[in-house]
């Protein structure tokens, strides 16, 4: 089944990307969400290249295309410290301790990027930003069913849980990530078929932080739930929804996830903190201390584990801070330019989710709410974790941004009037 599957997704993909650089951009992130060299290992080995086919023939077919239009709209600012930012890493991994590692990381992200440029300016409907979250939702969704097929079946007796080359802490980000944007996703949905894949896609994601025994996951997952009570309508039963889906998280928790989770709260005699809380905070303070030795570049990209042992630590240790990390390695502008990507993308998407402002089409509100909740748990997991090759997030971007190119034909972001308590409808 994977067999065919890869084969009937690289197909299409570069096909429809030849003509419809949108359509291969779905089926490129279908492939870099599902990874069939990890999902179905035993029929690709390491190396196997779908999805850079795919990428291929999207770009090839947008170059033919002119290039889509580059008008971002209300996403301009993010845009700009996207770009700013690779170009950035990229100078950063000219200087770097390890060049060739800089240059695959750099080699990483530019697959990330370019087909986010595609799709930000190739979109024309919201009907394809709809399509976009449904392939991100249930490629997501797939994954965690798969991983919770394998911990049932007890393929992770005594071993982390990995997928693509991520450890455990990053799967769990992962899940996070997509956690948030398959529950507005499907709130917001009013078929009941398709509500119900979107509810049961988060459930599974939910599930796989909780056994991942990633403690940095369960706290994100707490802050998702924190920031979609926040931002969900305070309807019955959008509100029943949300108590619902708290609760079964509770249930899912098990005793061993609930002790591995506590224990982030004890204190030793020695230290006066819990023995991994106290080396990760030594991690980021060594992290900070290179980044007052190398402000301005940085070690260069993928490259801290390289002067790691300078510090105490063994070669190729990671900060475990996303943030912290790209500070040591790309100094205080790299580390900037990152966070204003993500500030950028929360903040202008943030207004979006309230039910008073102007919007020309209703559905821009719960888009705008599954990206700000999956980007705010990103965010905030991204403190406890190093993430290198995972670029979910980045999709997530994508739906915001562009759903800001579209909203752009606005005259501005407005209240709508209120009449007696009651929002005055749009009209065309």
């Amino acid at each position: 089944m994977g067999y065919l599957f890869t084969y009937l997704v690289t197909g299409f993909g570069c096909l429809a990307g030849l003509f419809s650089p949108f359509y291969g951009l779905l089926a490129f992130v279908c492939l870099a969400i599902v990874q069939p060299t990890s999902m179905w290992f035993w029929d690709f080995p390491p190396g196997t290249l779908h999805a850079r086919f795919v990428g291929a023939a999207l770009l090839t077919g947008w170059a033919l295309q002119g290039f889509g239009k580059w008008k971002f709209g209300r996403g301009a600012a993010c845009v700009g410290f996207l770009l700013a930012y690779w170009f950035w890493m990229s100078l950063s991994a000219v200087q770097a301790v390890d060049q060739s590692r800089a240059r695959d990381y750099v080699e990483f992200y530019a697959k990330v990027f370019l087909p986010l440029l595609v799709g930000l300016t190739t979109v024309r409907t919201m009907r394809q930003v709809k399509m976009l979250a449904w392939v991100i939702v249930l490629c997501q969704g797939f994954v965690a069913f798969e991983l919770n097929r394998r911990y049932y079946s007890g393929e992770y007796l005594g071993q982390e849980v990995t997928f693509g080359g991520m450890d455990n802490n990053t799967v769990a980000i992962a899940m996070v990530t997509g956690v948030g944007l398959a529950f507005f996703l499907g709130m917001g949905e009013p078929r009941w078929l398709l509500k119900g894949a979107a509810l049961v896609s988060a459930a599974l994601m939910g599930h796989v932080i909780l056994f991942s025994f990633s403690r940095g996951g369960m706290l994100a997952l707490i802050v998702t739930g924190g920031v979609s009570f926040v931002l969900i309508p305070m309807g019955p039963r959008h509100c029943v929804a949300l108590l619902i889906a708290i609760a079964l998280m509770i249930r899912l928790a098990g005793p061993e996830v609930r002790e591995r989770f506590m224990r982030s709260f004890e204190k030793s005699e020695v230290t006066g903190m819990e023995a991994s809380a106290q080396s990760r905070l030594d991690l980021w303070a060594d992290a900070f201390d290179t980044t007052l030795r190398y402000p301005v570049l940085g070690v260069g990209p993928d490259n801290w584990g390289l002067i790691a042992p300078e510090y105490g630590w063994q070669q190729g240790k990671e900060v475990h801070s996303y943030w912290m990390q790209t500070s040591a390695e790309m100094g205080f502008l790299g580390l900037f330019l990152l966070a204003m990507v993500y500030l950028q993308g929360i903040g202008k998407m943030w207004p979006l989710t309230s039910e008073k402002t102007r919007v020309r089409d209703p559905w821009s509100r719960e888009a705008a709410r599954m990206v700000v909740a999956a980007l705010v748990g990103f965010c905030f997991a991204a403190q406890f974790v190093t993430i290198k090759f995972m670029e979910v997030q980045f999709y997530v971007l994508l739906i915001g941004l562009c759903v800001l190119r579209l909203e752009t034909g606005n005259a501005r972001v407005g209240r709508i009037p209120v009449w007696n308590g009651r929002a005055v409808a749009n009209r065309p």
